[in-house]
């Protein structure tokens, strides 16, 4: 099992500058400001020779209630009871704050291994409070740069003089292959790579709280405050022998209403969760259901052809609830077109219910997004199809429907073949594809139709006689010889 690195301090002290100089890439959302980290966050990482799990979490506040920053706190404290070892990071160039005694209190309460960082140290403007930095009574601190770099090396020491040779002995070495009876490499395959499955929705819909029930534990900052959640926070879980990983992500307003620098943040990283996604759950109040924003969230998805299912969240909430779910399928049918069939599951993140059937649909959509149509039978149902209702003519010509085949999964994507593709009037497109959702069982995913004109063999050679010349002339120039 990896090492696990939990990076603490007070806020705006570059947790989250070091955590993504760590992880080699620009996870966490950096700003200014303090107080922009709230959950914690994982990643995998590399330092030298150890495989580690770094734990970005939200600036330790002096708060213990049932506030905001008391539960950023709660979720603080969590993840350094899990770390191996806490980086306890402090800013060198302004030194030890009274925050900073507090807190280092309470970590070498934990009794587990610390390393003490300064961070920010470039320049002589540190060296004041690395001096400082001893009363913390953890030694010297390291002095780093998490913008620009430096220290890293010097990182590495201080975390393996922690562990001490043994325990760094043992972290360090490679893992050993797996052998067979004949004590060649093992063939079998390893774990199921997890689905992942994005969740987003309109702020205060309920989305971190949906992904606390299905994992069972408090892992998202929750509360009854809009917009808690900024970074999009990956989490992996199994659902009956199945893995998943589930992504949080903050909520999606409308674009005019998106102002502020760190909302665009959240919000650009909530779409690249998105893009990388494999399934969505759109999770809608249904107290105020079908808003606008939640059909444009819903035609994002669609034409970023990831597979879609709609949670229908605060369901117990609900008064005519019969009457409401008729409303609601006829109003989808009619605005989401593109997606039509898509699962449509009351639940309540609250208490749990309709949880098992989003998970049921989750998994039937995902098969279906990953579903090939054999080509032959493809071609018999077009056949049929055209037979039925032909292509109409354009510009008095009948256009010709030759064969179709499906040329990828994920979404499902086809390719018709057609004399003029281009004059192929997009009523017939949609008439193909709702055939094709229909007859094939493709409910709920994007379905993506291309056409192509077929080649012609004699195109080249049109107009040349046998021997390459042109038919009809002469072989030479001049008169009669």
């Amino acid at each position: 099992m990896a090492l696990t690195l939990a990076l603490i301090g007070r806020p705006n002290v570059g947790k989250s500058t070091l955590f993504n100089r760590l992880a080699g890439q620009k996870i966490a959302l950096v700003d200014d400001r303090p107080g922009v980290t709230r959950d914690r966050r994982e990643a995998p990482a590399k330092l030298g020779d150890l495989e580690v799990t770094l734990i970005d979490t939200a600036g330790l506040e002096d708060a213990t209630d049932d506030s905001l920053q008391g539960r950023m706190r709660a979720q603080t404290e969590r993840a350094l009871a899990e770390a191996d070892i806490s980086l306890f990071m402090m800013d060198a160039r302004v030194g030890v704050t009274p925050d900073d005694e507090h807190f280092a209190r309470l970590i070498r309460a934990g009794g587990r291994p610390v390393v003490l960082v300064a961070n920010k140290a470039e320049g002589r403007a540190a060296d004041a409070g690395l001096l400082e930095a001893y009363s913390l009574g953890f030694g010297e601190a390291v002095p780093i740069s998490a913008e620009h770099g430096l220290g890293i090396p010097d990182l590495y020491e201080a975390i393996a003089e922690a562990l001490g040779p043994e325990r760094m002995a043992l972290e360090a070495r490679p893992e050993e292959e797996e052998l067979d009876e004949d004590g060649e490499p093992s063939e079998d395959e390893g774990p199921a790579k997890p689905i992942r499955v994005t969740i987003v929705g309109q702020p205060n819909a309920g989305k971190s709280t949906l992904v606390n029930r299905l994992i069972g534990e408090e892992r998202m900052l929750t509360g009854p405050e809009a917009g808690i959640t900024r970074d999009a926070i990956a989490v992996d879980w199994e659902w009956k022998g199945r893995p998943f990983r589930l992504v949080d992500t903050a909520g999606l307003r409308r674009r005019a209403k998106v102002i502020d620098k760190l909302e665009k943040l959240s919000v650009g990283d909530a779409l690249r969760a998105i893009r990388f996604s494999e399934v969505v759950i759109i999770v809608i109040d249904a107290t105020m259901p079908f808003e606008k924003q939640d059909l444009q969230i819903a035609d994002l998805v669609a034409k970023e052809g990831r597979a879609l299912v709609l949670a229908l969240n605060k369901w117990d909430q609900v008064t005519d609830a019969d009457a409401v779910r008729r409303e609601l399928e006829a109003d989808l049918n009619n605005t989401l077109a593109q997606v039509r069939g898509v699962p449509l599951i009351p639940i309540s993140a609250l208490t749990g219910s309709g949880l098992d059937r989003l998970m049921g649909a989750l998994s039937k959509v995902y098969d279906i997004w990953n579903k090939r149509v054999p080509t032959a039978s493809l071609n018999r149902w077009l056949d049929h199809l055209v037979a039925h209702h032909p292509p109409p003519a354009v510009s008095g010509r009948r256009l010709k429907v030759k064969y179709l085949t499906q040329s990828k999964t994920r979404p499902p994507t086809f390719f018709l073949s057609c004399s003029r593709p281009e004059a192929l009037p997009e009523s017939y497109k949609r008439y193909v594809v709702n055939g094709l959702r229909e007859d094939f069982g493709l409910a709920g995913v994007p379905i993506r139709l291309m056409t192509r004109a077929s080649k012609n063999p004699y195109a080249e050679s049109r107009g040349r006689g046998p021997s390459g010349g042109r038919k009809g002339g002469r072989s030479g120039r001049g008169g009669r010889g």
